[in-house]
């Protein structure tokens, strides 16, 4: 392994620590070697806070060293213009780093190679590509959502082996076991926000919440509920985080007033066949900053978004239990008559959990 390399994985570990933590920003590592040794190391805590490379110059400084003539290494562009913090750029300059490597390029317009080029004119030594496709999957989410100006979209089935999610009765607790929907509250965590629709809500009164793991924050929850069905009194609408419901115009007044007195966040989109449409719901939750939507069910909900093609990543929990033709499969009719039709997805992960398997896939 070559310097370079060694230096950004070491980058790349402080990153993942954050992982879910910052959006709508970036997860984004920093260290900073001179000399062949680790002088400064520095990751983006959450939005507003300093970035990466400010930390890792002033844990340097701190720690009584001279940073002149050093290097660099960060997993994401530095920034070159103002927002929630000043550019990272110029923290670089005035501390005279004398060379930066670069794992990718970020995707904002307002960064996207210019970061490169202003460090360059400074006569900055700056190398880029270094363990690129590591640092890509890290910020997968942030990458969509510039980009494609949506939510990544992470949908999250646990099932039994032959593909089913319940029973016909509807019974489904607990289809998996405890590692398993352990690892499914890391991957709340890692999310902005958690999303069900109605028949979910009503079915499991979730909470939708991060417990088994130790978490600063909580993400947002998602509810579809076009006729706020849900009852008041459920655990998605409690104090222990934040809830924004998407719903019609046609909904009960008084639920609706009943809600907004809760605090209750509501989000008004138009019905088409009476039912939203997928694009409308990303749409609205691009515009709250949701990065990341991790999509808990139900069955019709996830396969709304499997029929459009607007899904990410799926994480399939698969338990090793037969529970027949007659119970409730985890995806609906998507109206596939030839096999060449059938949605082609790549393995991204595969672990075992106890009993169960996690299955990990991302869109071809």
């Amino acid at each position: 392994m070559d310097k370079d390399t060694f230096f950004m994985r070491e980058a790349l570990k402080l990153a993942k620590k954050r992982k879910g933590l910052t959006h709508p920003n970036p997860t984004v590592g920093a260290v900073i070697v001179k000399d062949g040794k680790i002088i400064g190391k520095g990751y983006h805590e959450k939005a507003g806070k300093p970035h990466a490379e400010r930390e890792a110059i002033k844990d340097a400084l701190e720690k009584g060293y001279d940073i002149s003539g050093s290097t660099m290494y960060v997993t994401l562009e530095p920034c070159c213009h103002y927002g929630r913090t000043p550019p990272c750029t110029e923290a670089i300059i005035d501390s005279r780093i004398k060379r930066v490597v670069i794992a990718t390029l970020d995707p904002n317009p307002q960064v996207a190679s210019k970061g490169v080029e202003i460090l360059r004119k400074q006569g900055i030594e700056v190398k880029t590509g270094v363990l690129e496709n590591e640092a890509k999957e890290l910020n997968e989410d942030f990458f969509v959502y510039i980009t494609e100006k949506r939510p990544f979209v992470h949908l999250k089935i646990a099932q039994s082996l032959d593909g089913k999610i319940a029973t016909y009765t509807g019974s489904s607790k607990w289809i998996t076991g405890e590692k398993a929907r352990k690892y499914a509250h890391k991957l709340r965590k890692e999310a902005t926000a958690v999303m069900v629709g109605v028949g979910t809500a009503i079915a499991d009164n979730p909470s939708l919440t991060v417990r088994h793991i130790k978490t600063e924050k909580q993400p947002k929850r998602i509810l579809i509920d076009k006729d706020l069905k849900t009852p008041a009194d459920f655990n998605i609408f409690s104090g222990d985080a934040e809830t924004i419901v998407i719903t019609s115009k046609n909904a009960d007044k008084g639920k609706i007033k009943l809600l907004e007195k809760k605090g209750i966040r509501l989000i008004f989109l138009p019905l088409v066949e009476n039912r939203f449409r997928i694009e409308d719901i990303l749409d609205a939750l691009y515009k709250e900053e949701i990065v990341h939507l991790l999509v808990e069910g139900g069955k019709n909900l996830i396969t709304q978004f499997i029929h459009k093609n607007m899904f990410d990543r799926i994480s399939l929990f698969i338990a090793p239990k037969i529970i027949g033709e007659e119970g409730i499969s985890s995806i609906g009719k998507l109206g596939i008559e030839d096999i060449n039709q059938a949605i082609k997805l790549k393995r991204k992960k595969i672990k075992t959990l106890g009993e169960d398997v996690l299955m990990q896939f991302s869109k071809q």
